[in-house]
């Protein structure tokens, strides 16, 4: 069959090259995609929100199945669109619809759900500009760290740790009143601060069965030791060496069966990935937040471990009926490391020229953000490359991954080079 994977970073990359090794995929689309894509598939030009210029495309092409990468389209209704087209109604596209997609795209509606499902997860109010003193007189009742969250969708950098009282009242009053996240902040959610360690569980679900993927952990910070600023992410490990069987199986029977049963008791059309952020805490799993979506970087480690044709763990779950297919998964490790900008995740340059690639034997190179520019690859991100290797543990794959590194070259090129020292 012929398909389409929207977006254009390591995670659609990672996608593309588990997907083209499928035997199901006559041709393979990204749109807008990269310089890593362009190698194994067409790219087209088209940004993920336009959803006339995809529709055009999938007619154009006989596309089957649409592979939705990131959050964007999916809070704009993709799913939704494509339902109510009747040229477009026979295509499988995997993401859920766009009220599914409100547990990322609201973190109060991702709250609520939880509170109505009995899904552990801290405490929480929100607030707007209206409630602003509310929100201030909450803090007070909180003990430091304060917990803030744009409730909208920041990229991934709208969430503020904050140990001091007075510096979280005026950061509150920054989102709410300055819109110091645009949009997103107009309500921020308060929450109380678990104290633990984090990891993500990823689950494909069909609305009605599931199957729970390799566990990951990513390392968000800028700098070494999980120090300076948030990013996308600048690497990640899978399978998470402290998620053992007994933390597994909590996992699965207090937060992933009441996930998908509260998708299935609200009548939620879902077909696609759950991310669940989640912080163990004496050894009790929290969920932190939902992501309708998988996470970047940590396809770059799930993926190359699932053994199974994705095409068909993908067929399987448009079609409703996962229940029918076995997941096979690689025991090796898996381990990713981000090779970013120089200045990101503030201002950084692009178009610089990137060499060394095609010497990279012992690992695999997905690209993040990068361009061809005259036959040449270029940086066109902050997150530009991630260099992921397979070993019988993560201590092994690391090394191999820092190895690889060391043959990639671009002007102002950072990587962090304690990826897994925590665990």
């Amino acid at each position: 069959m012929n398909i389409l994977v929207l977006g254009s970073g390591g995670r659609e990359h990672t996608f593309a090259y588990k997907i083209s090794q499928s035997k199901r995929c006559s041709k393979l689309f990204v749109a807008p995609g990269n310089a890593g894509t362009a190698a194994i598939a067409t790219n087209l030009p088209i940004g993920v929100n336009d959803f006339e210029g995809i529709k055009k495309v999938v007619i154009e092409n006989s596309i089957e199945m649409v592979v939705v990468g990131p959050e964007d389209p999916l809070v704009n209704g993709i799913q939704d669109f494509f339902k109510a087209d009747t040229q477009l109604q026979h295509v499988m596209l995997v993401g859920p619809s766009k009220s599914g997609a409100l547990l990322e795209g609201s973190k109060e509606r991702a709250k609520e759900f939880m509170m109505q499902h009995n899904i552990p997860t801290a405490a929480y109010q929100s607030f707007t500009s209206e409630s602003l003193d509310a929100g201030k007189q909450f803090l007070e009742t909180l003990n430091p760290p304060y917990v803030l969250k744009a409730d909208g969708l920041a990229a991934g950098k709208g969430v503020l740790i904050l140990k001091d009282l007075n510096e979280a009242k005026q950061e509150l009053e920054n989102m709410l009143t300055h819109a110091k996240f645009g949009a997103a902040s107009t309500k921020v959610v308060i929450e109380e601060f678990l104290d633990g360690i984090e990891l993500s569980v990823f689950v494909l679900t069909d609305g009605k069965n599931y199957k729970v993927l390799p566990t990951a952990k990513d390392y968000k910070r800028i700098g070494e030791g999980d120090t300076g600023l948030n990013t996308g992410g600048m690497g990640a490990v899978s399978p998470v060496p402290f998620a053992d069987e007994v933390l597994m199986n909590k996992i699965e029977e207090r937060i992933v069966k009441p996930t998908v049963n509260g998708l299935k008791v609200e009548e939620i059309d879902y077909k696609g990935f759950v991310f669940i952020g989640l912080i163990k805490v004496n050894n009790e799993p929290y969920v932190i937040e939902y992501n309708v979506r998988m996470g970047d970087p940590e396809t770059e480690v799930v993926f190359p471990r699932i053994t199974s044709d994705l095409v068909d763990l993908l067929e399987a779950t448009a079609k409703q009926k996962l229940n029918e297919i076995t997941l096979e998964i690689d025991e090796r490790a898996a381990t990713t490391v981000m090779v970013v900008s120089g200045g990101y995740p503030e201002a950084y340059e692009k178009g610089k020229e990137i060499s060394g690639i095609e010497k990279v034997e012992d690992a695999i190179v997905f690209h993040a953000g990068t361009a061809l520019k005259e036959g040449k690859v270029v940086s066109n991100g902050g997150r530009v490359l991630a260099v992921t290797s397979l070993d019988t543990d993560f201590r092994k794959a690391i090394k191999k991954s820092y190895q690889e590194i060391e043959k990639l070259s671009f002007d102002t090129m950072y990587y962090r080079t304690d990826i897994g020292f925590d665990l």
